[in-house]
């Protein structure tokens, strides 16, 4: 008799062991309960806090995240180039977001609280962008610096007042084009000439012309509200 070949064994699929998933989930709860104790127990650094997130997304979850401070910086940049105003104005970011940085002579005229012409166009198009949808998450902090010159007029008695008089004309030319309309969005403070960039005079008491320029400026600091309480 002719010998009958063997049956064929069926092969058997191997088991794919997901116990990693376990260990990763514990992982980002990790992260995630390490990330809500910091923001518990600390000053929230936005822009580190955003970079920090961006590269766990882009390491562990391998996506791309788009940073909301480091778009709105962009779109900046983008109005000062447009605007032609980059001797006038530096836009930077810094622990808390972003910081618009603009020299006062360009925007007032000495002694003066009134807004010139290349103000107003260049601060609406800022006013633009702050009203945007994807940006109205952001505060609005503008301040005003004096260099140490004395000024006395019938509206402005000192520098305190003329600080506080451009910074109230940003907020309030932001305002009137429905930047913050329920006013909870920004706020203006004056400094006078009690945080100046540089000396305002060297060793022998005598001014510095340049330095006291760079001291008359108004700052526009714009961060996400969750950073800092009003």
């Amino acid at each position: 008799m002719a010998r009958g070949k063997k049956g064929m064994q069926p092969v058997k699929e191997e088991e794919v062991n997901e116990d990693w998933l376990a260990t990763y989930a514990d992982a980002i709860t990790l992260l995630m309960a390490f990330f809500v104790m910091l923001v518990s127990f600390s000053k929230v650094e936005i822009p580190i806090f955003e970079k920090v997130q961006a590269g766990i997304a882009e390491e562990i979850g391998k996506r791309e995240v788009v940073r909301p401070t480091q778009v709105l910086e962009t779109d900046l940049r983008d109005v000062v180039f447009n605007m032609a105003m980059d001797s006038a104005v530096d836009v930077s970011t810094d622990d808390e977001g972003i910081l618009m940085e603009m020299g006062s002579g360009s925007f007032f005229k000495p002694g003066s609280a009134n807004l010139t012409n290349d103000a107003v166009l260049f601060l609406k198009d800022v006013a633009d962008l702050l009203k945007e949808p994807r940006y109205l998450g952001f505060q609005v902090e503008v301040t005003g610096h004096t260099d140490d010159s004395p000024i006395s007029s019938p509206r402005f008695p000192s520098n305190w007042e003329l600080a506080a008089g451009r910074s109230i004309a940003v907020v309030r030319f932001f305002s009137a084009l429905g930047v913050d309309p329920d006013q909870k969005r920004m706020r203006a403070i004056s400094y006078g000439d009690t945080k100046p960039k540089l000396p305002n005079r060297d060793d022998f008491g005598e001014p510095i012309p340049e330095n006291r320029k760079a001291n008359r400026r108004i700052e526009i600091r714009i961060f996400p509200k969750y950073s800092r309480v009003f």
